[in-house]
């Protein structure tokens, strides 16, 4: 946890994600450097979240529904923090839940809470709807992220005529709070064809899968599925010898891993690709060298495609808005 903080407090690329997923710089650069210990970060977090939801009040609907969304980002922040599962993680993700459902009330589009058992365990999940569907875009989270946070994906494929679909598996958010479901490689594998195989038997669309970093890597590999028509994969995470994982980051996994020492990212090498990768790269990305993505584009399929970023590192986050809209157009062609 002390290594995280130290990261958020020293390290400006640590706030990329959180920028472009929602946080406002003025609200970083105001509790920065106070935060020192799990105590402040929560009680720091929290009280942003507190502020953007009583600002949310007084707002017009479509003001207010961007204001809740903050709130629950911000209270997902809070309990982001606190790797062990226990009451006060779940007091806060349960905030964070709650602000998320106040939003999707005050959108015009239709949100469904769904669920899908792996191992016997729920796996918890949100569907959203748009005016006129053209297909689904199944959206494969980060490992160390929620359903919840990236509500500006949502929006995006949203806008482009897809139903999205996004679930907390193995080890994430709801899941591994409330089912206490840790993750696994296999049962990540497991995880993901039954992800695909639920939303084939509720949408009769063409199914597409996007991802980033470690949520990139389990898209490519859902490539292979035979109900999956294309994906669009943002800096696959790989586990190598010779990449460096953020030890902040590797510290946080292990809590909720079932099998310690283990990042549970797919074996891409062993991997039969079997549709189209829209395959996208930060040419600064420090955590994924290129060699490593070209090794990866040359065994893709037909009708793969390769897009760089020369100003970008890891996730391409200030251009993944673009990314968004790029992949929602191709995903069509």
């Amino acid at each position: 946890m002390q290594k995280t903080i130290i990261a958020a407090k020293w390290i400006d690329g640590f706030w990329d994600r959180w920028i472009v997923h929602g946080v406002e710089k003025d609200d970083i650069s105001s509790i920065r450097s106070f935060l020192v210990d799990k105590e402040s970060w929560v009680e720091t977090w929290g009280a942003l979240a507190r502020s953007w939801a009583e600002r949310a009040v007084s707002l017009p609907a479509a003001e207010a529904e961007t204001a809740w969304r903050k709130a629950s980002l911000y209270y997902h922040l809070a309990q982001w923090i606190i790797p062990e599962r226990n009451e006060e993680k779940k007091e806060w993700l349960l905030k964070s839940l709650q602000a998320a459902r106040i939003a999707d009330e005050l959108s015009p589009l239709e949100t469904h809470y769904v669920q899908l058992d792996v191992e016997g365990k729920t796996c918890f999940g949100r569907v959203r709807l748009p005016v006129k569907a053209k297909g689904a875009v199944i959206i494969i989270n980060p490992l160390d992220s929620t359903k919840e946070e990236l509500f500006t994906y949502e929006d995006d494929f949203l806008q482009n005529g897809f139903v999205t679909v996004s679930f907390d598996g193995p080890g994430q958010g709801e899941t591994y709070v409330h089912s206490g479901l840790k993750g696994a490689a296999g049962r990540w594998e497991q995880f993901i064809h039954l992800l695909i195989d639920w939303t084939s038997s509720h949408f009769s669309l063409p199914i597409c899968v996007f991802g980033t970093s470690s949520g990139a890597s389990w898209a490519i590999y859902s490539s292979g599925h035979p109900k999956v028509r294309k994906v669009a994969a943002v800096s696959p995470a790989f586990e190598s010898k010779e990449i460096q994982l953020p030890a902040y980051f590797v510290e946080r996994v292990q809590f909720v891993s079932e099998e310690k020492g283990s990042v549970w990212l797919p074996q891409l090498e062993r991997t039969t690709f079997r549709h189209p990768v829209l395959l996208v790269h930060g040419k600064r990305d420090t955590m994924v060298p290129s060699e490593h993505i070209y090794r990866l584009y040359d065994r893709l399929p037909v009708g793969k495609q390769l897009l760089e970023f020369d100003d970008e590192g890891h996730c391409c986050n200030y251009k993944l808005h673009y990314i968004r809209g790029y992949a929602a157009s191709w995903f069509q062609e």
